[in-house]
């Protein structure tokens, strides 16, 4: 059994792992940008960014509570409520240090909460591939057990086939012998033969 042989490039291989550090520092950079064109000190601002992380974190709590809760909602909305919340503080602040703080801060909380999943992603992977392997040994245990089968099948059915042509051939030998008398093998308990004409001893 042939299977294709997929080999994925490293930047699609790299990409879930710089994702959470890409995101925290686009939110940062934005924020410091939004900071620069009027945002620092802003008392308006700073109200409407606590609004939105505060109601995206109430989504994500709502979507979270109860047995059936839905954790990709959760999760998204948790971490859009992180990002507003350090967007607000990057923009607010007059300073570098404590929005570059929040940043590592909610990188190492990104790359956690994604470690999480990465595991649980791996373990599936792993399991899978398990699986797959036992199935390809299981198929090519079967296939060749059944090739043996069918190999010595024919090999009995061709001994099977020389055997009845060489007793074929010795009975037409014995047949043409001087002196044959095909009513002894008769009443030997044999199946009769057709009546040959013998030549005669002159």
């Amino acid at each position: 059994m042939n299977e294709p042989l997929i080999q994925r490039h490293w930047v699609a291989l790299a990409a879930p792992k710089i994702a959470p550090a890409v995101a925290t520092s686009t939110v940062l950079i934005l924020g410091r940008i939004w900071n620069a064109n009027g945002a620092e000190h802003s008392t308006g601002n700073a109200a409407l960014m606590i609004v939105l992380a505060a109601g995206a974190a109430t989504v994500g709590a709502f979507a979270s509570a109860g047995r059936a809760g839905d954790s990709v909602i959760a999760g998204t909305a948790f971490a859009t409520s992180g990002g507003l919340a350090l967007a607000g503080i990057a923009g607010y602040a007059d300073g570098l240090p404590l929005p570059l703080l929040l940043w590592a801060v909610a990188t190492a909380a990104a790359y956690g909460i994604a470690a999480r999943y990465w595991r649980t992603d791996r373990r599936d992977t792993v399991a899978y591939e398990r699986q797959t392997t036992s199935r390809r040994e299981e198929h090519g245990h079967v296939e060749r057990v059944e090739a043996l089968r069918a190999g010595a099948q024919i090999e009995v059915a061709r001994s099977g086939t020389a055997y009845a042509e060489q007793l074929a051939t010795a009975l037409i030998t014995r047949a043409a012998l001087p002196g044959f008398n095909p009513q002894a093998l008769t009443d030997a308990g044999l199946p009769a033969l057709p009546a040959t004409d013998t030549p005669k001893e002159h």
